[in-house]
């Protein structure tokens, strides 16, 4: 008769690359990257250090692989969903924002921003890492849809460098008051709310009126 309770290590070992991710991820929103040690991620994820470094050489591996495995691929799902889209260029900026929210805003990755901007200053390697794989094609989205409704002459002309900027700031300032509790007195329930309020604005800034 074969026991119900598989101990620890008997984990399939295809899973554990995952499970190490998910711990990472846990920990570097949780402690920030300097503060998060590799033993409590092997430990978090119920193997041993040994066993981690089967698979990352390094906490900045390791970190890599978070957003690599998590945020990008997020990325190139919305850039495609852009390239196929026939709808209005508002319809889009509301499918990809709230997208955006649900996917990285409502889960553990809306605390990256905050790890990134806290700590960039002593991991520059790491800062432009982060800036080459989600800002710059973050911002590249936005981009991409101001450019594709120009051409259709729904969006009004805009500067697509600075305004992409802008436009995309009230996100990364949502997610940043998500995991500053006491120091901005958002009430993180009310974030939905700020969501909508932001695409309001953003699309009566650019919309061009029939």
């Amino acid at each position: 008769m074969s026991c119900p309770f598989k101990p620890k290590w008997e984990r399939r070992k295809d899973a554990r690359p995952q499970e190490l991710l998910a711990a990472a991820l846990d920990l570097f929103v949780e402690r920030g990257f300097a503060a998060t040690r590799l033993d409590d991620v092997a430990r978090a994820a119920g193997v041993s250090k040994g066993t981690l470094y089967l698979y990352f050489s390094s906490k900045e591996e390791l970190f890599k692989a978070v957003v690599r495995e998590s945020i990008v691929p997020l990325i190139g799902e919305a850039e495609s969903v852009i390239d196929l889209f026939e709808g209005s260029s508002e319809e889009l900026f509301r499918l990809i924002m709230q997208t955006w929210w649900q996917n990285i805003g409502k889960t553990k990755l809306s605390g990256l921003p905050k790890l990134m901007m806290a700590e960039a200053g002593n991991f520059p390697e790491l800062a432009k890492f982060y800036q080459e794989e989600v800002i710059d094609r973050g911002e590249n989205l936005v981009r991409t849809m101001l450019r594709r409704g120009m051409a259709r002459g729904d969006i009004c002309q805009v500067d697509l460098e600075i305004d992409a900027r802008i436009l995309i700031a009230p996100m990364i300032m949502m997610m940043i008051w998500k995991h500053s509790q006491g120091v901005c007195n958002v009430e993180p329930e009310k974030l939905d709310t700020y969501l909508e309020h932001y695409i309001e604005l953003a699309l009566r800034s650019v919309l061009l009126k029939p």
